[in-house]
């Protein structure tokens, strides 16, 4: 009772936070403490709970929420060509020379140096690691140009069902052909290479490969090498879809 009762007394009130980070006004912030969605510290916050941003760890429906001060999350159209490794051997350019170097960011993910397209970088570790979460991590959209032209009917039934690589057949996809030579794929794993892998697989190997949606965050108008931070909204919905894709995928079937 007696730390209870420091809980409510002591740091930011916890709808605050939650505002703050683009959840709503502290009305809906309340209601969605009332409603048990939320944790602090793995417990289910009530509401007067008080929390310290540097060391508290706040989840809403399961999903970490970035409330440490100095949290960045900046979105990138990686170029071809770049790497996305902090530092390259080959003197390569990196993927965080493109972003501002303070506070350090490191990329969620990886696009190998070929690939172009959404790349998210931040300095948030919780997040990141629930967004590539090689098993079941928010969905990623691309587009890719492949060779040998349209593919048959039995060809996109196999992407769609699964391909058998070298390191296990690969999870159900999302897979349309909008011309010939033309497909976009939505995968929820993230394999190395493995949109290039899945399509060598059925005899069309990628020319191109571009992604250009992280679960909800695309952009159009961001153009080659160019980047944005995040908008609270944008942090909101990414932590709903890494909440929701962790129901989804963690849930018994």
């Amino acid at each position: 009772m007696a730390e209870q009762s420091a809980q409510l007394h002591q740091g930011v009130r916890l709808q605050k936070v939650l505002a703050a980070t683009g959840w709503g006004s502290r009305r809906v912030c309340e209601e969605l403490i009332a409603e048990g969605r939320v944790t602090v510290n793995g417990e289910v916050a009530i509401l007067g709970r008080r929390v310290d941003a540097d060391v508290d760890r706040v989840e809403v429906d399961g999903a970490p929420i970035g409330v440490r001060p100095g949290l960045v999350y900046y979105l990138l159209n990686k170029p071809a060509g770049v790497v996305t490794t902090a530092k390259d051997t080959h003197g390569r350019p990196t993927v965080v020379e493109l972003v501002p170097s303070e506070p350090r960011v490191f990329s969620v993910g990886r696009l190998d140096a070929d690939t172009e397209g959404l790349l998210l970088l931040t300095n948030d570790g919780d997040l990141a690691n629930r967004i590539a979460h090689p098993s079941h991590g928010v969905e990623k959209e691309y587009l890719a140009e492949v060779s040998g032209g349209a593919l048959s009917a039995g060809q996109l039934r196999q992407l769609r069902q699964g391909v058998e690589l070298e390191d296990g057949i690969t999870a159900p996809a999302r897979v349309s052909q909008p011309e010939a030579g033309l497909l976009r794929l939505t995968l929820h794993e993230g394999r190395n290479r493995q949109v290039r892998r899945m399509c060598d697989a059925v005899g069309h190997p990628v020319t191109r490969l571009v992604r250009t949606r992280i679960g909800p965050l695309f952009d159009r108008s961001l153009v080659p090498g160019d980047w944005r931070e995040l908008t609270a909204a944008e942090r909101r919905l990414t932590i709903e879809a890494v909440a929701e894709s962790a129901r989804q995928y963690d849930s018994p079937s």
